[in-house]
């Protein structure tokens, strides 16, 4: 008979991370433990309290009632949890960790045996300039060759200024520059700050206005002289009609897929096929998990042999993550067994 149990965790930031929507020190999450026959299962439901659209009052109600009707069928549970894809993604991650040989190891590939690297981007967060700037240097000292910079939150001038001077001392071809605006933008004035930061050979901008526009992000879409890439745009959009919708409406030049937001990997995987029949190319971004979450975005990223550079964290942000084997080297995210798990914090 199988078993499930919940259970809250705050995450505390090192340093204060600065977004577009405010500074964040903590960040909340939760754990869905399975046992069965002796075995055991976790997987983190990444719940982002102002972005998830399951960030809603009975998000804990919908847990207790998760664990009490833990013996249905799973794609039974997955269809209940429609409108809660955090907790999609956390059952999902529960049941392949019970079943798995290693209760880490969900996507066995290179990556988990062979050490084999994923590239992924080096995140500078938003803050004063000389912040904004150390991290800019730091991230290119160890050896990140694609760098994602928020941007909306302070003066767009000197976000400018900070762009222009890595492009000067870094070209497009040793540097791939990659923004996010986290909807900062308005519509009325977006396309000319796109015309702006399209002059400094950058790779793509996230999401320049808010969610919900769609006739203006498709405008956009079609007159940018920077590629789009749909971010929070995809968040809150759970059937495939409504995704083939979004997509046929908006024709964005790239995705970004963050499978706590989106309905874990199925959800992912949806949205993926929903684009490709557009020919619209896609990568994947954790948002804020702790080392057990990011270790299945990881490993399922992985997975997919998605050859651009990917969102995913490097487990460095909290104070109180899980020791796990996942590391950061030259600009990419790699699993060294040599290095075990820790879940010592969770008891």
């Amino acid at each position: 008979m199988i078993k499930a149990t919940y259970k809250k965790y705050i995450l505390n930031f090192k340093n204060p991370s600065g977004t577009s929507r405010g500074v964040l020190r903590t960040k909340e999450t939760w754990f869905i433990f399975l046992e069965e026959n002796g075995k055991t299962g976790i997987g983190e439901t990444g719940l982002f309290r102002g972005l998830s659209i399951d960030d809603v009052p009975n998000y804990e109600e919908k847990l207790i009632w998760l664990c009490k009707n833990i013996h249905k069928e799973q794609e039974v549970l997955l269809q209940e949890l429609l409108e809660f894809p955090s907790i999609q993604f956390g059952l999902e991650q529960a049941f392949l960790s019970l079943k798995a040989k290693s209760k880490f190891e969900l996507f066995p590939s290179d990556f988990t045996k062979k050490n084999t690297p994923i590239a992924i981007n080096g995140l500078v967060w938003m803050g004063d300039k000389a912040f904004m700037k150390s991290q800019i240097e730091e991230k290119l000292k160890t050896g990140f060759s694609c760098i994602k910079m928020k941007i909306g939150a302070i003066d767009f001038n000197t976000e400018i200024a900070l762009l222009k001077a890595i492009r000067e001392e870094y070209s497009a071809n040793e540097i791939e520059l990659r923004v996010d605006a986290n909807g900062a933008f308005l519509p009325e004035n977006a396309l000319e700050k796109l015309e702006t930061l399209a002059q400094l050979d950058l790779h793509s901008i996230e999401q320049p206005i808010k969610q919900g526009q769609l006739q203006e992000m498709a405008l956009l879409c079609e007159k940018t002289p920077l590629p789009i890439a749909l971010d929070e745009e995809l968040i809150g959009v759970f059937t495939s009609e409504e995704k083939k919708r979004v997509i046929e409406t908006v024709k964005p030049q790239f995705i970004i897929l963050k499978p706590s937001l989106v309905g874990g990997f199925a959800g992912s995987i949806a949205w993926i096929n929903t684009v490709e029949k557009n020919n619209i190319n896609w990568w994947i971004t954790s948002a804020l998990e702790s080392n057990i979450g990011l270790n299945a975005i990881a490993q399922f990223t992985y997975s997919l042999q998605n050859k651009l550079p990917q969102g995913l964290g490097t487990g460095g942000l909290f104070t109180n993550n899980f020791t796990s084997p996942l590391e950061v080297v030259n600009g990419t995210l790699q699993y060294n067994n040599a290095k075990k798990w820790n879940l010592d914090l969770l008891k």
